[in-house]
């Protein structure tokens, strides 16, 4: 774990930073290949246009997010830190929710299917969740906490982890995220073998995702708990399972009803 690969001059190149980076760009990568594979071509130029505007959204839901729901009594004492996003703490549950705002505001501008657009982009953004845990890891944040056994991580000196717990082995849970996080890339992978409702692929990506992260908090040692001992990412989890579960019956419902009344259309000759 080292929080950067060098140096030029004073100025440091983080790894933090470098990852995300490259988070973005293969997963941008990823959404073109799967929008081409899938026989959407139109809407490769949107995608391109598409791609900054989610980066931006995604950095001020991420940030605010991180302030204001995940660890505000920290930032509230220490404001000159809410905009120094290169050192950490960006929240991907919050992340998600400024890309789909901003994805929204695109789709219903330009009269796209914002449906359709988000079935495409949900494999390329679980695939920039892994890599973006490979920052978090070696930015010695997001961590787990104290295993209280013999086995775990042990961060660096002068990354928060180290700061926090001190000598003391932690529970790999951004490491394990990002695991799940790459099982989940797979399966939305074979899914895409199959024709659903639009919809049901982004919708199954935020579920089993939030779901995961739901347990996987549990672990984790960085984060204030509140009722029920639970997370902000918890709570933030459990509002996303409900309403992606209620949107995705709702889309295969509508899908099925508009089957089903294209289905019962009789020629204009048989009326």
């Amino acid at each position: 774990m080292h929080q950067y690969w060098f140096f030029i001059g004073n100025f440091p190149i983080r790894a933090y930073s470098t990852l995300f980076a490259l988070a973005f760009i293969l997963g941008v990568g990823v959404t073109l290949y799967f929008t081409k594979a899938s026989g959407k071509e139109g809407y490769l130029d949107n995608m391109m246009d598409l791609a900054p505007l989610l980066l931006i959204g995604g950095l001020v839901g991420a940030r605010f997010w991180q302030v204001f729901f995940f660890d505000w009594h920290f930032y509230s004492h220490h404001p000159g830190q809410i905009i120094a996003i290169w050192h950490g703490g960006l929240s991907i549950q919050g992340g998600v929710v400024g890309a789909l705002i901003a994805g929204w505001i695109y789709a219903r501008k330009k009269k796209l299917p914002f449906w359709e657009l988000a079935d495409l982009a949900a494999p390329g953004l679980i695939l920039a969740q892994a890599i973006g845990r490979d920052a978090n890891l070696m930015n010695g944040d997001a961590f787990g906490g104290p295993t209280g056994g013999n086995f775990g991580l042990l961060y660096p000196a002068g990354t928060i982890a180290r700061d926090t717990f001190g000598n003391k082995p932690l529970w790999p849970a951004e490491v394990w995220e990002g695991q799940f996080d790459v099982i989940l890339f797979a399966f939305l992978v074979i899914l895409k073998l199959r024709k659903w409702p639009s919809g049901v692929l982004f919708l199954t990506y935020i579920a089993l995702y939030n779901l995961a992260r739901f347990f996987l908090e549990y672990l984790r040692g960085d984060s204030p708990r509140f009722l029920f001992h639970w997370t902000a990412a918890q709570w933030s989890s459990v509002v996303a399972v409900v309403l992606a579960v209620i949107l995705m019956i709702w889309r295969i419902y509508r899908a099925r009803g508009e089957k089903g009344a294209a289905g019962g259309e009789q020629p204009d000759d048989q009326n």
